[in-house]
Formats: C-alpha cells, sequence, structure tokens
C-alpha cells in the first residue's frame, strides 16, 4: 500500500485518523492473563507488554511470527560542522557491511528471526547544513516520510526501526531540544565518540540551528533539524500504526523521530514500546518525555536498531508465556 499522503498537512491528517487499541482483545487477554497458571504477578512487566501486544494485533491469544527490522541510512551536511568522529563515508560503507550481513544488527535479526531491509536514502546527496538553511525541502521531508511507510511489510507483526548516518546525533539532539526547551548543551552528547572540542563544535551547531529554525511546529522541527532517515523512521512508525504492527523503539535518534508524531498528535505512541535505554546521556530525558519505560538497560550506543532488536527476545518472552501457558483449568491446578 502507498502512502496515503502527499504533503507535510495530509500526513499530519494521517496521524489523526489512525486506529487505536481494539479494547476487546486487550480485556479478552487481560482475563485470559488472570487464569494462567502462576501467581497474579508473578511475570512482572511481561503480563503487560503481553495484553499490550494483544491489544494492538487485535488477538487476545497472539503469536510473533514475522518481526520486520527496517534499517534507514541517510546523510547530514551539518557534518560540515565537525560534529562527529567519523567521515560521513562510514554511512555508505556500513549500509554495504549490513547489505553482506556482516553487523551487530544482523546477528540479531538472525538470533530473534526478524526479517531485515536496508534503506539507503540519497546518501549522495547529504540533507542541507540546518546551521545554515532548513535541512530539508516540503517535498525531501514528505518522500523521506513515505519511503517510510511504504518501507513497512503489512504482514509483519512486530516492527524495529533503526539508522545509520554520521551525525544524526546532532539532529536527534536538536529536534529534543526544540521540542521539549532547554539549551543546547542538555541534549547534545558525545555519540560515536567526538572529544570535548568535537563536543563544543556539536553543541554550538546544535544551538545555531535552533536559532535559525524558530518554528516549533513538529513536522517543520523534524524537516528542519531533521535528516533523511530520521523522517524514514516517523513514517515506519506512522505506518504501523495504521497496520496494527506494534513497535519497538529504539535509541536516542529513533526516539528524537518519534519525538515528532507524539508531538503532532497525541497519542501517535501508544502502539510502541521502548526497547532500551542507550548509553547517549539525553535519551533518559527524552524517554521520560515521551512515557516510555525501557525494557533494557545495557549501555548500548551503536544505533542501527540494535538495543530494540534485542528486546524482541524480551516480547517475544511475553507473548510466549502468555499463549503458551495452561489456564488453571485446562492443568488441572487449584487456583486458590
Amino acid at each position: 500500500m502507498q502512502a496515503p499522503f502527499t504533503t507535510l498537512s495530509t500526513f499530519r491528517d494521517t496521524l489523526a485518523a489512525a486506529p487505536g487499541l481494539d479494547a476487546k482483545a486487550a480485556q479478552g487477554a487481560q482475563d485470559r492473563n488472570g487464569q494462567l497458571t502462576k501467581p497474579p504477578g508473578a511475570l512482572g512487566r511481561l503480563e503487560d507488554l503481553a495484553i499490550w501486544y494483544a491489544g494492538w494485533r487485535g488477538d487476545a491469544k497472539p503469536q510473533i511470527n514475522a518481526p520486520q527490522v527496517i534499517i534507514f541510512a541517510g546523510n547530514h551536511g551539518v557534518c560540515a560542522q565537525g560534529v562527529s568522529a567519523f567521515p560521513p563515508e562510514v554511512t555508505v560503507q556500513m549500509v554495504a557491511n549490513f547489505e553482506h550481513g556482516g553487523a551487530a544488527i544482523n546477528q540479531l535479526c538472525k538470533a530473534f528471526g526478524a526479517k531485515m531491509d536496508v534503506y539507503p536514502l540519497s546518501l549522495d546527496t547529504p540533507t542541507a547544513d540546518f546551521t545554515a538553511a532548513p535541512a530539508m525541502t516540503d517535498a525531501e521531508c514528505v518522500e523521506a516520510l513515505q519511503i517510510g511507510w511504504n518501507a513497512v511489510d503489512p504482514d509483519a507483526d512486530l516492527l524495529v526501526t533503526g539508522e545509520m548516518g554520521i551525525g544524526n546525533t546532532t539532529s536527534g539532539a536538536a529536534i529534543s531540544a526544540a521540542l521539549l526547551g532547554g539549551d543546547a548543551a542538555d541534549w547534545t552528547g558525545r555519540g560515536t565518540g567526538v572529544d570535548d572540542d568535537g563536543l563544543a563544535r556539536k553543541t554550538d551547531a546544535v544551538a545555531r540551528g535552533l536559532a535559525l529554525h524558530a518554528n516549533r511546529d513538529p513536522l517543520e522541527v523534524l524537516r528542519c533539524l531533521g535528516g533523511r532517515e530520521l523522517a524514514a523512521m516517523a513514517g515506519a512508525i506512522a505506518a504501523a500504526r495504521h497496520h496494527r504492527i506494534p513497535v519497538i523503539l529504539d535509541g536516542f535518534i529513533c526516539s528524537a523521530a518519534a519525538l515528532t508524531l507524539a508531538t503532532a498528535c497525541d497519542g501517535a505512541l501508544d502502539h510502541t514500546v521502548a526497547g532500551h535505554l542507550s548509553a547517549e546521556g539525553a535519551h533518559q530525558r527524552l524517554l521520560d518525555a515521551l512515557g516510555k519505560e525501557p525494557l533494557l538497560r545495557l549501555g548500548l550506543r551503536l544505533g542501527e536498531g540494535s538495543g530494540a532488536a534485542l528486546a524482541i527476545g524480551v516480547l517475544k518472552g511475553a507473548i510466549a508465556c502468555h499463549s503458551g501457558m495452561a489456564t488453571f483449568a485446562e492443568a488441572g491446578v487449584s487456583d486458590g
């Protein structure tokens, strides 16, 4: 199915028209959870995850058989400001590594039975340097949103969106600061490992971008301060909602992309959970603002969707217990 929007305005309308949770299925899952052969609440958060997942899939006893991981890659003009420890050429090189199966995300997808797709987005044409101009034109931003939307397999039953893009923690920091307030320094971290001078340049770039682009409409923030891969992740997360596919959010950059949806439309992230807390310093603040408690806290800072892909195992475990366990009646066990 092709994206049902052609402008940022109609994308906003698409967000507003998205379906909600299936209350009947969620209640059915809640009822089933109360009958399983375990003490009430004994599986902790796994119980809540299973009920949440069931509600979005419209099935009180669901399965996870077809997870999809999509990696979007983009290059950023703001790299001209010396904001990264690595040159933009690394984006192209890592895309080749993804395509040949050599990256961490490839191994995690294999481990958890996920299909993986890679979308390089105009890597030979970086976005504009947002300290001097909007990162993307309206048309470029809409195109990236559409690519993300169309990348989602309607037959998937779980989605992870990941990214690769040298300089994109700078965009993530700028988006977060624009939409949540605070100084550039509050949101800007070391990313791939810049030194003190690099961090100062990066913070300055974020501050100049915020000063230049004063419009705080979330989709304008995405356009002016984001990148193609961030817009594509936002488009994919929105498409998953349309198809009733639950989403596991990855780290700081993915969460910043998701923030634009949450601020554009109330409840736009109700079909998502946070896969992990990354080592990027501002990620906790961002998750707090989104109201998301991470499933894992392992100090990861790789990107690629790696933390969220690892969390597929947690969600699979939750669903396996919920749908596979016997009820007290089925097992012939007394429940009290």
